[in-house]
């Protein structure tokens, strides 16, 4: 049987229910509208360490079979305890244009903020970030063997792009896992790390600009949003910024560690609260399929704001989003199981 949750949004008006009930035809651009379409979201893999080869290759023949405009990778193309050397960008380039479809993807925290790390081969995560950059975003369509127009965010920030499909918006942002490259302490600098206190200071600093490009970004794109009367919108990123967190005493310790998401995080419930459509938020970083509405404001719960946590390695798998215009639930969601 298929399983799916479908996601409430406003309500089509009475009005425009008797305008198009009283239309003999409708225009070609209309009737295209209210066709609707899918697309597919997946992430956190391939990791070589859990031998996930064979399934990916099962993931790209399904992703390539199903009926889909174009898929989002949020992150992860490496696992976090493998080096980061040249060929996992040539690589990852390499199996997203193994894709019919238009392809989207946003990095994760394994193949550049953890590139310090001894056993990732000690690199400055810096210069692994510039080169992610230069390889995988190097050219300003996306990637897959059919391409679309993405708009980009000015340099250095290349990585977050936007684009509309059918009055939906999408928007990728760049806010990968551990901590969002902030560095909490000397000793979460130098743990099992390459890096001294300067790297840190250099990690510290390019969080900052990277987290206000992102704010930035966020609400440039609810605006974008606002200004069209866009029914929903989609924002896609790596981390999950701790959702999970049990609530008890004991684990509050853990909750600095999350604190590089605060200020998006934030600024993404101001721009829910004010905005009329549903909103969509997607991530990777902890491998388990979630839908759920997470967030609670002043005891109170954000319901036009669902999250979607995508499959990871060694679970193989993708997740179907389907959008049909015409209905006023808009969003429908459903796991898709590679076999």
């Amino acid at each position: 049987m298929r399983q799916s949750t479908r996601l409430a949004l406003t309500l089509i008006t009475a009005a425009a229910l008797a305008t198009s009930a009283g239309c003999a035809s409708s225009p070609p651009a209309a009737k295209a509208a209210e066709e609707g379409f899918s697309f597919a979201l997946w992430g956190d893999m391939p990791y070589k360490r859990n031998g996930d080869d064979p399934g990916l290759s099962a993931v790209i023949s399904s992703l390539n079979a199903a009926d889909i405009a174009f898929s989002i990778h949020d992150g992860d193309v490496k696992d976090g305890s493998s080096r980061c050397d040249d060929v996992v960008y040539t690589e990852a380039l390499a199996l997203f244009n193994r894709l019919k479809a238009p392809a989207v993807y946003t990095p994760g925290d394994n193949e550049w903020t953890d590139c310090h790390r001894l056993n990732n081969g000690g690199y400055d995560n810096l210069e692994r970030l510039a080169h992610l950059r230069r390889v995988m975003f190097g050219r300003p369509e996306s990637l897959g063997q059919r391409t679309m127009a993405l708009e980009h965010q000015a340099a250095p920030h290349v990585e977050n792009v936007r684009f509309e499909r059918q009055g939906i918006i999408f928007a990728t942002f760049h806010m990968p896992g551990s901590n969002n490259n902030r560095v909490l302490d000397d000793e979460d600098c130098t743990f099992k790390s390459a890096r001294k206190a300067a790297d840190c200071a250099a990690d510290n600093a390019e969080y900052e600009a990277r987290d206000q490009a992102n704010i930035a970004w966020l609400r440039a794109s609810f605006a974008q949003a606002r200004r069209q009367g866009a029914r929903g919108i989609v924002t896609v990123f790596q981390a999950d910024p701790g959702f999970d967190l049990p609530e008890t005493n004991d684990d509050e310790s853990q909750a600095p560690r999350y604190n590089g998401y605060r200020r998006f995080m934030d600024a993404l419930i101001v721009e829910t609260e004010n905005f009329s459509g549903h909103v969509l938020l997607v991530h990777g970083d902890t491998h388990f399929y979630k839908v759920d509405m997470p967030i609670y404001r002043q005891h109170k719960q954000l319901t036009n704001l669902t999250r979607v946590e995508t499959f990871g390695s060694p679970s193989l798998h993708w997740v179907k989003v389907t959008v049909d215009p015409a209905d006023p639930q808009l969003f429908d969601i459903e796991p898709v199981i590679v076999h």
